[in-house]
């Protein structure tokens, strides 16, 4: 009973640690039609992509229409993944780049126009990892793999919250510089903006002693 109990516990924990895990979206492409969904990424994070076009009409194979071209790449333009006219596939890749990745869908131009549904499901961090390949490998017990999941997302999670504090301090450091700015701006401006009296105020006084009006 013990056992079962510490079971649930961690099974409920590490469903809660396990946060913006995976990307499961359906989306419809036209012919010549191009669409891209961008994910940030970490530098070492694991990534893991599959792909596949949905069959309308199960049990009839696709038409010669349902062929998309697919390529992942980093915000550098580096390439990760790349497939021409397929109608299924999948990627898996560990980040060597900080920043957006791209996976782009390209469907060639027919005619008459078709449109595609496709399936696409993204997964990242611990969720990429197969578990079941882990499990097997090292003979581990249930409650074993549950807590080598929970290391993971831990660790995960750390990582993630020294990146974020990473950002905020950049933030703040590009706020302070922003402000200091600002504040140099506003000076300059009350500056010149008291010259242009003053010149004003000069040129009139020397306008009325001119014409003796003073």
């Amino acid at each position: 009973m013990q056992i079962e109990r510490w079971s649930l516990l961690l099974i409920l924990i590490s469903g809660f640690l396990l946060w913006r895990p995976v990307k499961s979206i359906r989306f419809e492409l036209e012919s010549s039609q191009t669409k891209c969904i961008a994910e940030e990424l970490k530098i070492n994070t694991m990534t893991l992509g599959k792909y596949h076009i949905v069959n309308s009409n199960e049990g009839h194979p696709l038409p010669d229409s349902h062929n998309i071209t697919v390529g992942v790449t980093s915000i550098y333009g580096n390439a990760y993944h790349h497939a021409d006219n397929v109608d299924e596939g999948q990627f898996a890749f560990q980040a060597m780049e900080e920043g957006d990745y791209l996976a782009c869908f390209f469907a060639a131009n027919h005619e008459p126009s078709a449109t595609i549904t496709i399936d696409f499901d993204w997964k990242f961090g611990v969720a990429a990892k197969d578990w079941t390949n882990v499990a097997k490998k090292d003979s581990v017990q249930l409650m074993e793999l549950e807590l080598k999941k929970m290391l993971e997302n831990v660790a995960s999670i750390h990582d993630e919250m020294l990146y974020l504090r990473e950002r905020e301090e950049e933030m703040q450091k590009l706020n302070r510089s922003t402000n200091s700015k600002m504040a140099g701006l506003s000076f300059l401006w009350i500056f010149v903006n008291l010259s242009a009296a003053g010149l004003q105020l000069w040129h009139l006084k020397f306008f009325f002693e001119k014409k003796k009006l003073l």
